[in-house]
């Protein structure tokens, strides 16, 4: 008689994407086994990013097959390795690996690593109930945050506050795409003293009232006008359009930051809306740096992450809800679904910038 695979130990459920626009497989597969300085992992919550939509509709190009996806992993260490306990709990981001010897990794720009690897990218990711990493790109996570609260940290809250350090000292900053990324910068931002101006989908009501709650002055379509200028504007909807309009909205001198590892086309534009010394900027991946620093923000600020979560067998629900534009805030894969944040908006309320906003 065959043995029952769900009960083999040494087997778990991963859900794996064997080509670019193609559905994920379900499947029951061999744990990983750590290697030299790498750390076996329970996966508790692992987020899901746009750049998981951009691996499984075949925008970014180079992914080994079949591939587990997924960057914003929260976990346990089950053993290997000698950074962390058994039992501690820690969070995997999008950087992988870096090389350490390039004149990138040598000038602290690990980011931008001709060799490196990226987590459910080149690398197998979250959506298994384990996973493997090497452990120096792991993060002790702040105890404020509950598994599925801290997952949208790890790209979404990582991208974001990079992309928001290019904003510089900016007072005024406008938000184009109110996701994920957005609902925690907007926290981040608010609560240190900034103007926050959201800008959702044109008829995107939800998504205008959600930005609100998470501490926006305004909230608009994209396409109005603020009703000030604004200091600096982070795209995070991954429409080229945008960046000439982020360019109208924003003063002389000020940046407009493109947040995202995939983007269409950028329309041609008038010189007259990059002249006045504005600036165009790109974000790439992030640093072990960059990753310190936000946990430390994010261990001193009460950012509240909204989160839907979803069974790991449903992936392709998530997926799709996200490539609809059905979410608010971050789904999230956990081995057991504990429901949405059905108190996010309670617990907003609550929240000095959500007082002020009143």
């Amino acid at each position: 008689m065959d043995s029952d695979p769900d009960l083999d130990p040494d087997l778990m459920l991963a859900m794996r994407l064997h080509a670019p626009r193609t559905a994920l497989r379900a499947e029951r597969v061999p744990r990983p086994e750590p290697g030299p300085g790498q750390v076996l992992i329970e996966v508790s919550a692992c987020g899901v990013c746009r750049t998981d939509l951009h691996v499984v509709d075949g925008d970014l190009t180079g992914c080994r097959y079949p591939l587990v996806p997924g960057h914003e992993i929260v976990g346990r260490v089950v053993r290997g390795g000698e950074r962390f306990a058994a039992g501690a709990r820690v969070g995997v981001p999008w950087l992988g690996w870096t090389c350490g010897e390039c004149e990138y990794c040598a000038s602290g720009r690990e980011n931008l690593c001709e060799r490196a690897r990226f987590t459910g990218y080149t690398l197998d990711g979250g959506y298994a109930e384990y996973a493997v990493a090497d452990e120096r790109f792991c993060f002790p996570l702040p105890e404020r945050y509950g598994d599925a609260e801290a997952a949208p940290l790890l790209c979404a809250g990582l991208i974001g506050y990079r992309a928001y350090a290019f904003a510089g000292e900016a007072r005024t900053i406008g938000l184009y795409g109110f996701g994920a990324a957005a609902h925690i910068l907007a926290q981040v931002a608010r609560a240190e003293g900034k103007r926050v101006f959201a800008f959702t989908r044109p008829s995107d009501t939800k998504g205008k009232e959600f930005a609100l709650q998470c501490g926006a002055h305004w909230a608009g379509g994209s396409d109005e006008a603020p009703p000030e200028p604004l200091d600096a504007a982070i795209i995070f909807a991954p429409i080229g359009s945008l960046v000439p309009q982020a360019l109208a909205a924003v003063k002389k001198g000020g940046r407009v930051v493109c947040g995202g590892i995939h983007m269409s086309d950028i329309p041609a534009f008038p010189y007259a809306l990059l002249w006045g010394e504005r600036r165009v900027q790109s974000v790439a991946n992030l640093t072990r740096a960059d990753g310190d620093a936000f946990m430390r923000v994010a261990a001193e600020t009460p950012i509240r992450t909204q989160t839907k979560a979803y069974p790991l067998a449903q992936a392709n629900e998530a997926l799709a809800a996200l490539r609809d534009g059905k979410l608010e805030g971050a789904a999230v894969l956990v081995p057991r679904t504990q429901g949405s944040s059905a108190s996010f908006t309670a617990s907003m309320s609550k929240t000095p910038a959500a007082k002020a906003a009143k």
